[in-house]
């Protein structure tokens, strides 16, 4: 028995392995990219959110991190993988198990030889089997596995990028919601105090029903946005509970809406920083892990060979149960080879060779899709400070244009109809600027979310999380 296993420790180790050996694909890339930023910092691997400058919102990104449920089902999913690593590395040792029993029997009497009395037959054995990988089936298998946890690992770290991410943006979002509430509500004062004006005007017949009409009317307009926005609070609120985790409530606020800082962006930004990107490293772990059942589909071709073995004691006496008499053993050979499948194997080589292209069109995909998000950001980002600095300087001019109207108006040069329509044009400008400003920096937020970076490190160290061990 000690030869066969010297034997098999000979041929395992001089085993080959069939199936290509993973190559990382050449991925044309840009340098950089096409907007640039000389003087701004660089805050690729920073806790990002922090440079907003608002407590409350780095208390929200710290609660879901800990708490949201996508986050704990990803995390569940890299303990599955990390348990099927195990599992796969064990095929390659020798299994071990024990066996014993105690057993009474009666003989046939019609047997050959005459029967005897009914006796009891006490055994106990070691079992040993073992696969000799040969042709590197189990070591593929295991390199798939291992791929498919390090894939999973890098899944968990994009839904964390992803959380973050929609934490930031969404508060961002809720603050602007509100300071558009807050035009709302103050363009509704002025217009209810306006109207209180013109309605004792108009009872001491100093301004037209026509005039009382036109100022009711852009009051009520004012007072139809108030629950509008109230409502898309609401619904902005529910969905930052489901992200924290809890039930919907009332999400806290940090700093006035004005004073939120508006981050710098990352000078000069590489397309190597891609490379770091928590889904793009998932989509390459997948295509290594796809190469790789290649080899263990091509196994099937070729003969498997494994060893088993026996060794313990049987007697029907247990005071004899352990001398050297009740000794027994066992060792075998056994080799199990296709010869005719009729297309089996054939077609499960087929399969996991396309579910590799699969995988590699994937992650080609991934990273086309990553430049694309990264150019999109970016624009947004310029462009849209461009916009803000506009709709600045507009609704100061509006400001001056409401003014100036009412002014006129008051002096008897000019009709109402003009007051009304600085005042309208006033208060969709403020309404639209507001908008701007937290789509500005939710257009941040998109830069960080989609450079990835070291951050992602950074946002898991506020959960305490621990990478999972391969």
């Amino acid at each position: 028995m000690r030869k066969l296993l010297w034997l098999a420790v000979v041929l395992l180790l001089s085993g080959c392995m069939v199936g290509p050996d993973y190559i990382r694909p050449e991925i044309d890339s840009p340098q950089n990219w096409t907007i640039s930023y000389d003087a701004a910092a660089n805050l690729a691997d920073t806790a990002w959110w922090e440079q907003f400058g608002d407590a409350a919102l780095n208390d929200l990104v710290a609660t879901a991190v800990k708490q949201n449920l996508d986050l704990q089902i990803a995390t569940a999913r890299v303990d599955r993988y990390l348990g099927q690593l195990r599992t796969s590395r064990a095929e390659a040792f020798p299994q071990i198990g024990a066996t014993g029993g105690i057993s009474n029997q009666q003989d046939t009497k019609n047997g050959l030889t005459p029967p005897g009395d009914s006796y009891k037959y006490y055994q106990a054995n070691l079992n040993i089997s073992w696969e000799l990988d040969l042709w590197g089936r189990i070591r593929r298998a295991n390199e798939a596995a291992r791929a498919e946890l390090l894939a999973s690992e890098e899944g968990r770290r994009a839904v964390l990028l992803t959380l973050v991410s929609n934490v930031a943006s969404n508060y961002l979002n809720l603050r602007g919601l509100d300071q558009q509430l807050l035009i709302a509500l103050e363009t509704e004062k002025n217009y209810a105090d306006s109207l209180r004006i013109f309605q004792l005007r108009h009872d001491h017949g100093t301004v037209s029903q026509v005039e009382l009409s036109q100022v009711e009317s852009q009051y009520e307009s004012a007072r139809q946005a108030i629950p509008q926005i109230e409502a898309q609070i609401a619904f902005q609120e529910h969905l930052l509970s489901l992200l924290l985790g809890v039930n919907p409530e009332t999400i806290p606020r940090g700093l006035n809406f004005d004073a939120i800082i508006t981050p710098e962006i990352p000078a000069g930004l590489p397309s190597s920083l891609l490379a770091r990107r928590p889904d793009i490293l998932q989509a390459e772990q997948s295509l290594v892990a796809a190469n790789a059942r290649i080899g263990v589909a091509r196994s099937l071709y070729f003969p498997d060979v494994s060893l088993t073995g026996l060794l313990g004691v049987a007697s029907v006496h247990t005071d004899d149960l352990f001398k050297g008499d009740s000794e027994v053993w066992q060792a075998s050979g056994n080799l199990l080879a296709p010869i005719f499948t009729f297309g089996s194997i054939a077609g499960r080589v087929q399969v996991s060779e396309a579910m590799q292209r699969e995988a590699l069109f994937n992650y080609e995909q991934v990273i086309r899709n990553a430049f694309r998000e990264v150019e999109d950001a970016l624009t947004s980002t310029f462009k849209g400070r461009e916009l803000l600095a506009s709709q600045n300087r507009q609704v100061h001019v509006l400001e001056t244009y409401a003014r100036l109207a009412r002014l006129q108006y008051e002096a008897g040069t000019t009709s109402y109809l003009q007051v009304l329509d600085a005042n309208r044009t006033l208060f969709s400008g403020q309404l639209a600027r507001a908008q701007s400003q937290a789509a500005t920096l939710a257009a941040v937020v998109d830069v960080y979310r989609a450079m990835g970076g070291g951050w992602v490190t950074v946002a898991e160290d506020l959960s305490g999380m621990m990478k999972s061990g391969n």
